[in-house]
């Protein structure tokens, strides 16, 4: 091998461990993320999500209850908002199988009172 080659190869190597010991930068949070840390986390600890008597056993209640409680906190989600929100919670906590597997959209759950239970 050649002086010049291993210099190259020399500075790979420096260079390739330096970027492995940089820090990989965050991933960004999705809208569901987003809008459930920023209006749901306040009143619900994961805890909420493993319970014995939780209200949400398949995607359909899943969406209901997001529904659901964002009525009851005052938020004017859209129907894409509501799924948004349920697709994170389902990727975090349940992975219940969705309608139309990665095609989720506004006619995959019977709207209902923001209020109802």
């Amino acid at each position: 091998m050649t002086q010049a080659r291993r210099l190259l190869l020399g500075a790979c190597l420096v260079a390739a461990a330096h970027a492995a010991g940089q820090p990989l930068p965050a991933t960004p949070s999705s809208r569901g993320e987003l809008l459930y840390s920023t209006h749901c986390i306040a009143c619900h600890t994961t805890q909420i999500h493993w319970r014995q008597k939780k209200l949400v056993t398949n995607w359909t209640s899943l969406t209901q209850q997001v529904r659901r409680w964002a009525g009851n906190a005052g938020q004017a989600w859209s129907d894409d908002d509501v799924v948004e929100v349920a697709r994170y919670l389902n990727a975090a906590y349940y992975r219940f199988e969705t309608p139309s597997g990665s095609k989720v959209g506004r006619g995959d759950f019977p709207r209902r009172s923001a209020r109802a239970g």
